[in-house]
């Protein structure tokens, strides 16, 4: 599995300053909603509900917000920087200024821990986040995205 799997060029997009973590859900589910065409209000209950097991915001900026949801037939994302980081109750207590949503099917059992896995690995990398934040170009984002990355691979 790869980024440009689930990840379309339009699906990237960086965000004036949000003033919460639940506007930039609904900033998340409005983007899903426009790419994907994923019902937004089922989206941000479905973020809320998942945020509510444990936080996630992982560490160093980045958070990955996912849910899985019953319309969806594949694994999709939506990609957003911050230009201003929000307070996201991050295992860190750092602000985040990247956030992957990813949502999945309800029964989409092994490809949802597949693509979150991958996610992971590729956002772990400080050095690429910093490459990632040195853009505002969503194309060249896309692109760091999803280029090949084998030295994040497990």
């Amino acid at each position: 599995m790869q980024l440009s799997s689930i990840l379309k060029p339009e699906a990237v997009k960086i965000l004036s300053p949000v003033s919460s973590k639940k506007r930039l859900f609904q900033d998340i589910a409005d983007l899903a909603a426009s790419v994907y065409g994923i019902n937004a209000e089922t989206t941000v209950a479905a973020l809320l509900e998942r945020e509510n097991l444990g936080p996630t915001g992982v560490g160093h900026g980045v958070a990955l917000p996912h849910a899985r949801l019953a319309d969806l037939t594949e694994v999709v994302g939506t990609f957003v920087m911050l230009q201003k980081p929000v307070d996201f109750g991050a295992v860190d207590r750092q602000p985040i200024d990247i956030a992957f949503g990813l949502f999945a099917p309800e029964d989409a059992g092994v490809d949802h821990l597949k693509a979150l896995a991958l996610v992971s690995r590729t956002l772990r990398n400080l050095e690429f986040c910093s490459q990632l934040r040195a853009n505002s170009d969503y194309a060249k984002i896309y692109a760091l995205l999803t280029q090949s990355h084998p030295e994040h691979a497990a």
